[in-house]
C-alpha cells in the first residue's frame, strides 16, 4: 500500500533561505490491511510525510509508492482518503452540504451518494441536528467528526489521517477509533499519525516511530511493545538515543 526508501525533505527558511531537512532518508512500509500507527514528538516529520503521501508536497530525494504508483498521480486520489490534521472547510456550508460536495467529487450521486453520506455520518456519530448548522458554528470535536466522515465517505482502500483523535473528548476519541476499526473491518487500510499513545496502542497493528526524520523503530506494535515494556517507553528510548 505504501513503500518509502531513502525519503528526504528540505525546506529553506528566512531572509537568508537556509536550508533545513524535515526527512533524513526516512524508510516506511504499510502492507494492505495495516492499521499503522506514526508516531513520534513534535516536529519529527509526520505531517511533512502525510503531506508528501498526499501530493500536497513535492520531495526532494528517495521513493515514494503509494497503492503501487505516484503520490503526484492523479487518477490514485479517487482511491485514498484524507483529513488533515487541522481541517478547513468553507465555513457557510452545512457539514452535510460539505459531504455533498465532496462525495461529488468522488464521483457519487443521487441515491449512492446519499446512502454515503447517511452511512459515514452514522459511523462518526454525527447523524444529529447539528450537521445541517453552518460549519462555523461547529466545535473542534464536531469538525473533526465531519472530516473524518468527508475522508471514508467513498469507502477508500487507503484511509490516511493526520492527528485523526486531535483536541477530542474521551468519547469522540472512542467514536473515531470505532469508526476506524469499521472501516478496517471492510477492507480499508488506515495510517495515521497520533499523539494519542493509547489510542494507538488500542487500535493499530504496527507501529513506526519517527524521530528527527528518521525511522527509528517499526515493526508489529506487539514486538515494539514487548522490547520496551510499553509504547511509551518505546518513544521515550528512541527519543533519548536520538
Amino acid at each position: 500500500m505504501i513503500r518509502i526508501r531513502g525519503l528526504r525533505k528540505n525546506f529553506r527558511i528566512g531572509f537568508a533561505m537556509r536550508p533545513v531537512a524535515a526527512l533524513k532518508g526516512l524508510d516506511l512500509t504499510v502492507e494492505k490491511g495495516d492499521i499503522y500507527g506514526f508516531i513520534g514528538p513534535n516536529g519529527a516529520g509526520k505531517s511533512t510525510t502525510i503531506k508528501i503521501l498526499v501530493g500536497l508536497l513535492r520531495y526532494s530525494e528517495g521513493e515514494v509508492k503509494l497503492l503501487g504508483g505516484s503520490p503526484r498521480d492523479v487518477k490514485l486520489r479517487s482511491r485514498i482518503g484524507y483529513m488533515p490534521e487541522q481541517p478547513y472547510f468553507y465555513d457557510y456550508l452545512s457539514g452535510r452540504e460539505l459531504l455533498r460536495y465532496f462525495g461529488s467529487l468522488s464521483g457519487l450521486k443521487g441515491k449512492a451518494l446519499d446512502d454515503a453520506i447517511a452511512a459515514a455520518l452514522a459511523c462518526v456519530h454525527a447523524d444529529k441536528p447539528w450537521i445541517d448548522a453552518p460549519l462555523r458554528r461547529y466545535s473542534k470535536g464536531m469538525t473533526q467528526r465531519v472530516g473524518l466522515a468527508q475522508a471514508m465517505l467513498s469507502r477508500p482502500e487507503l484511509l490516511i489521517l493526520d492527528e485523526p483523535m486531535s483536541g477530542l473528548d474521551p468519547v469522540g476519541r472512542r467514536d473515531v477509533r470505532n469508526a476506524i476499526l469499521s472501516l478496517h473491518e471492510a477492507g480499508t487500510t488506515v495510517f495515521y499519525s497520533s499523539h494519542v499513545l493509547s489510542d494507538v496502542e488500542a487500535i493499530s497493528n504496527r507501529v513506526g516511530i519517527i524521530i528527527d526524520g528518521k525511522m527509528r523503530r517499526e515493526g508489529p506494535i506487539a514486538d515494539v511493545m514487548a522490547e520496551a515494556g510499553s509504547l511509551e517507553e518505546a518513544l521515550t528510548e528512541e527519543i533519548a538515543r536520538a
